[in-house]
């Protein structure tokens, strides 16, 4: 279906739905998706996104973003995806694990800058088993009790639950008593196994990863979701994606707490090449990252909050994402070596996000995790400027 061949009327009533909160089908979120020029699709995200997000008592429309740590404790994996120009193999020159000195060295300058979050993701090593991260969790929780532990996700959740042959739920528990807070959602790519075959056929499938999640949820958990397009799955097999999101969201009353797409970037890639064939030699672009983005706030209503990237698309198309549904900035990553080592970098600093939120319209907002704010040195955790002193208000007025 093409925009030309797209019925108005049908589409005028699909976005009517979906902005009224409706629950669109696949088949209605593939026809806005093809139907919709960017700018329709955009605004209709920005209605929901405004439904769901509204302004603040004081009428401003706020954006937020964490200050937070990508650490990687080992790149050591044997799961061999086509599409990480991080990992290495067993054995290699460039492998590494790194010291608990260099860790910590890690966790004190986020702690010094303002950092509150450590996302802390790696490999799947063929010898560190639960014990080693639940030791490490515990060791850090010791020393820095205020940082919050965004780790392991779904792939390395499973990876060692079959390395130990344990139930995934056990080995939540453990990395949970240890100190982890919260999952993300790396890992999931495409949750479709025609894609998963072809992209990443050693990592978790489908179904296991989405199992992670729901074992987490019943231990109290909560994480993100996130999305890696632009290779070689359809356009229907994104909205499959997002229904598998969805269905797992309603399942658990709400493990996610925003859904973050990004896009595949092949440079220095295994696959990048072959793969880049299929799509006529061309990365996905600026526009069709948008209209993913859109609609994906269309379609996931369930989950509260979506999340655009300036690390995979650059500041200037993240901010205008935050006009096209998105109303958080995501992170001031303090390092980052995944997406980077695919030859994607895009570092900023807290004030340059702050200034690109604002030069977008909006009021920045720092939060954590669960998307509560939190205090800077310039806000209070409710984000008023420090010093500004609240309006007094009569109890008639109230």
């Amino acid at each position: 279906m093409t925009p030309a061949a797209a019925d108005p009327a049908r589409l005028r009533d699909l976005g009517h739905k979906a902005v009224d909160g409706g629950v669109l089908t696949p088949d209605e979120a593939l026809s806005l998706y093809r139907g919709l020029d960017q700018p329709s699709l955009g605004l209709l995200a920005n209605d929901v996104r405004l439904r769901l997000n509204p302004p603040g008592e004081d009428g401003k429309v706020r954006v937020t973003y964490i200050v937070d740590r990508n650490l990687n404790p080992t790149n050591v994996c044997v799961t061999d995806c086509g599409f990480c120009a991080f990992y290495r193999a067993p054995g290699d020159a460039e492998a590494y694990v790194l010291p608990r000195e260099v860790i910590y060295q890690k966790v004190e300058e986020l702690i010094e800058k303002g950092g509150i979050q450590l996302l802390l993701q790696g490999g799947h090593h063929p010898k560190l088993k639960t014990e080693w991260f639940a030791e490490l969790f515990t060791d850090l929780k010791k020393r820095y009790p205020q940082v919050w532990i965004h780790g392991m996700s779904p792939p390395e959740i499973t990876h060692l639950s079959k390395l130990e042959k344990r139930p995934v739920r056990d080995v939540l528990a453990d990395l949970q008593a240890a100190g982890l807070d919260s999952i993300p959602g790396g890992g999931a790519e495409i949750l479709v196994e025609r894609v998963r075959k072809v992209i990443a056929p050693k990592k978790a499938t489908t179904e296991e990863w989405l199992e992670v999640y729901r074992q987490w949820a019943t231990l109290g958990g909560k994480g993100t979701a996130t999305m890696m397009f632009g290779h070689v799955e359809t356009d229907a097999e994104r909205i499959e994606h997002m229904t598998r999101v969805r269905e797992l969201q309603d399942e658990t009353d709400g493990v996610f707490t925003a859904f973050i797409p990004w896009t595949f970037q092949p440079e220095n890639t295994a696959m990048g090449e072959q793969f880049l064939a299929t799509r006529g030699g061309q990365k996905a672009t600026v526009a069709e990252y948008l209209r993913t983005l859109s609609l994906s706030r269309l379609y996931l209503q369930n989950v509260p909050h979506v999340q655009s990237s300036f690390v995979t698309q650059g500041m200037k198309t993240c901010q205008v994402g935050l006009s096209m549904g998105a109303d958080d900035f995501g992170s001031a990553m303090l390092e980052e070596n995944v997406v980077s080592s695919a030859g994607c970098t895009h570092p900023t600093s807290i004030p340059e996000i702050e200034r690109h939120i604002k030069d977008a319209g909006f009021v920045p907002q720092r939060r954590n995790m669960m998307y509560q704010p939190v205090e800077t040195p310039e806000t209070d955790k409710f984000g008023k400027p420090k010093g500004e002193k609240k309006a007094v208000v009569s109890q008639v007025e109230a």
